[in-house]
């Protein structure tokens, strides 16, 4: 009965913490973690076995999102979160695909550690309060005061136009046809006059390490990436909403997510490290019940 609920929970805590760390490898270890620690629990003395195991991930994750601060100050060039193979079905929970979006969870990276876990699970999970202060070991007050000002940091910067799913499924599509038949102009018309590019290759595969900006040098770096020889681009499904997957030879190469305003693109963003690839095989389970 034990091991059933850590099963019954175990896409909640695995979507608790990807939210917290924006890496599914880092997720999947803090999960494996949370297992041993509730393993080595009396499970008698547990009332509620949901709130229990949030808060042991919770504060693995935190730990391991400390320990990660370092690596990412390190990092060679931008560093994006890893992408995730989701269904379409994700979309039906409109916050969860929100909170698990590229452009949200990029956000989520210009918060503390504190802030951030106070964010996700006040603001996507709707964690009592006092839930969440057993699990940071902070008042009730105190948590209260934090999600207000990690509310307001990530309402600064978060996209501002609310893009429905046929509204992102048609920038996608007038993205990758243009990228894909090299047609310059049918790209220039989708993308904003202050469009920018974000790259992430980790030193690992070829990537801008800084931002591209403006529409007509985005334009050109993707019409130069597009004539790569056996270059292949689809439609796919990341984080819960349409995006773009490039394979070069028959592998996967990049992800592509993208951010829409007015029916145009103000934002790309491609994950090309290969390490943060390895998710794409298999739709990821997420949820937040």
């Amino acid at each position: 009965m034990n091991e059933d609920a850590f099963a019954d929970h175990r896409n909640l805590l695995f979507t608790v913490a990807y939210e917290m760390l924006g890496s599914a490898s880092d997720a999947e270890d803090v999960v494996q973690e949370t297992w041993l620690r509730w393993a080595d629990v009396d499970h008698a003395t547990v009332r509620d076995h949901r709130a229990y195991l949030v808060r042991i991930v919770t504060r693995q994750a935190l730990n391991r999102l400390r320990s990660l601060a370092r690596r990412r100050e390190d990092y060679v060039g931008e560093w994006l979160p890893e992408p995730l193979m989701t269904s379409p079905d994700v979309v039906d929970d409109v916050e969860l695909a929100e909170s698990v979006s590229i452009a949200m969870l990029t956000v989520l990276e210009t918060l503390g550690p504190t802030e951030r876990a106070v964010f996700v699970l006040r603001e996507v999970f709707e964690t009592p309060y006092d839930e969440i202060g057993e699990a940071l070991d902070k008042s009730p007050a105190a948590v209260r005061q934090i999600a207000h000002r990690a509310r307001d940091h990530v309402a600064a910067r978060r996209p501002r136009v609310p893009v429905s799913t046929t509204e992102q499924q048609e920038a996608v599509d007038r993205l990758l046809a243009p990228v894909l038949h090299g047609d310059l102009q049918g790209l220039l018309d989708v993308l904003a006059a202050d469009v920018v590019v974000i790259a992430d290759g980790g030193g690992f595969a070829a990537a801008a390490c800084r931002p591209i900006e403006g529409a007509e040098r985005v334009a050109a770096f993707l019409m130069l990436a597009s004539r790569t020889a056996d270059f292949e681009v689809k439609a796919v499904w990341l984080n819960g909403s349409p995006a773009g997957r490039i394979d070069i030879g028959g592998e996967l190469n990049t992800a592509v997510s993208l951010v829409v305003e007015n029916g145009r693109i103000t934002r790309v963003y491609a994950i090309r490290n290969p390490h943060k690839l390895a998710w794409l095989d298999g739709v990821a389970p997420l949820t937040r019940t």
